[in-house]
């Protein structure tokens, strides 16, 4: 039975795509993907989150096993933030990492925007922002 319609497939298609593009990234760049998400995650900040600005995103266990390598390498500090909260910084040594590493995928996420137009940009965020809003909603029936 084919329960999935054509542009589904589709979809779900140029999803995993798009994973594997960032995946192999992150390869090129000598990172594994969880560290790419916490030093891209910190570039998008100035250098600095709370470690619950990324485990948002992906696994506390994967994110823990990540930073624990990035801090052993003098990349990233984690720092108490009251309770049980973290505060996470990139050294001067992580900050020239991101640069020659995340930033680069920045720049060239940052040079494909800028080719769309403001109507495509704002069409293709609302639409997944839906997408996405809808998804967890119906989850909840599950």
């Amino acid at each position: 039975m084919d329960m999935l319609n054509t542009q589904l497939k589709r979809f779900n298609l140029l999803m995993s795509e798009i994973d594997k593009a960032y995946h192999q990234a992150a390869q090129k760049l000598g990172l594994s993907d969880s560290a790419m998400m916490i030093l891209y995650t910190l570039c998008s900040n100035d250098g600095e989150c709370m470690l619950g600005d990324i485990t948002s995103c992906i696994g506390k266990q994967t994110v823990n096993s990540a930073l624990r390598r990035l801090e052993a390498d003098g990349v990233v500090t984690a720092e108490p933030a009251g309770g049980r909260k973290k505060k996470l910084r990139l050294t001067e040594s992580g900050r020239q990492l991101a640069e020659n590493t995340v930033s680069r995928i920045i720049r060239i996420e940052n040079e494909i925007f800028d080719e769309w137009s403001a109507e495509d940009k704002a069409a293709y965020i609302e639409l997944t922002r839906q997408y996405l809003t809808m998804f967890k909603e119906k989850m909840k029936d599950l």
